[in-house]
């Protein structure tokens, strides 16, 4: 049997050999593109905000080392360090900084008016504080979510006040690093109800035993934890809770932890509504952050511990209890 003869001609070698080569110089002028990425600036190591944030972006189709990049920046107690790792970011080049707390807001703000900022604040007024020409239409590159935290610190002590009607010493939990909005407003509202007012300043979260022990020399009678995103992690949560509920402290907190560890009451933001990872998609995909409006929570969740208002010996009003989102048995 004789095999098939194929015939090859020189000129369909060359026209193969150009085409290839046309080929790999067309792919050589056309740059890789670029993976997008992030610089996140926090307190916490991976905390919380760290995890929903970067789930939320995985769920947008963004996952980290496939088709985005994280240069992370965390703290670890000491907000001094805030600045010069946001300078780190800037030089870095990332695309977007996503800053959790006001000191961390505030880094990013002082080092960079290009690069977009994603902030996850629920302690500052953006517009107040000049990062924002408003609400609705921020005008700059600071975008996310804030919390008009002067509004809720009233509400902190009024709670606290209908747990414990004879209150007339109160401790307010200030992390200094927050601005003095929140505390202001909460002196304004302990003044209005004749309570007296003991500030326990820390800057550190290694200083917030230092200032709860000048509480206990103080004499208060019951605790505010003013907002920090310190606070919100379940180990700082429990320690205070403990220390409040052993020197027989009504307390309260923005944050759910707070009660969920044995403080006998938090009322904040629904944390779970909040997503920024939202934010840094939509920049990702062109949109500049000055025309993304401000989002501020809208749902608040009121959450007593029935067991550590036992151990106090506190008598919670029916009120009180029908207004909890959560009672604690």
């Amino acid at each position: 049997m004789i095999g098939r003869r194929y015939v090859i001609h020189r000129r369909d070698v060359v026209n193969g050999l150009i085409l290839s080569l046309l080929g790999a110089v067309m792919s050589a002028a056309q740059p890789a593109q670029k993976m997008p990425v992030v610089g996140i600036l926090s307190s916490a190591v991976r905390g919380s905000a760290y995890r929903d944030f970067v789930d939320g972006l995985s769920r947008a189709g963004y996952v980290e080392g496939k088709n985005i990049k994280f240069e992370t920046r965390f703290v670890e107690g000491n907000p001094a360090a805030f600045p010069g790792f946001a300078a780190e970011l800037v030089k870095h080049g990332v695309d977007v900084i996503y800053g959790v707390g006001p000191a961390a807001v505030k880094a990013a703000s002082d080092s960079t008016q290009t690069i977009p900022i994603v902030a996850l604040d629920l302690e500052t007024d953006p517009v107040r504080a000049g990062w924002a020409s408003s609400i609705a239409r921020p005008g700059g590159n600071v975008t996310g979510l804030f919390l008009d935290i002067p509004a809720l610190a009233g509400k902190w002590i009024e709670l606290l006040r209908a747990a414990a009607p004879d209150l007339r010493r109160l401790g307010l939990l200030w992390d200094s690093n927050s601005g003095s909005a929140q505390l202001d407003a909460a002196r304004a509202v302990a003044t209005r109800m004749r309570i007296e007012v003991q500030v326990l300043e820390w800057r550190r979260t290694d200083g917030i035993e230092a200032a709860l022990k000048a509480g206990v020399l103080a004499g208060i009678g019951a605790l505010v934890m003013l907002g920090s995103p310190v606070l919100g992690g379940a180990h700082t949560a429990r320690m205070i809770a403990e220390f409040a509920v052993r020197n027989r402290w009504p307390a309260i907190s923005p944050f759910r932890a707070f009660a969920d560890s044995g403080g006998l009451m938090s009322y904040g933001p629904d944390l779970k509504n909040l997503q920024p990872a939202g934010f840094v998609v939509r920049i990702l995909r062109g949109e500049k952050p000055g025309d993304m409006a401000i989002q501020l929570p809208s749902k608040f969740e009121l959450v007593v511990n029935l067991k550590t208002a036992k151990a106090l010996g506190l008598t919670m009003s029916q009120p009180l209890l029908l207004r909890a989102d959560e009672v604690i048995q």
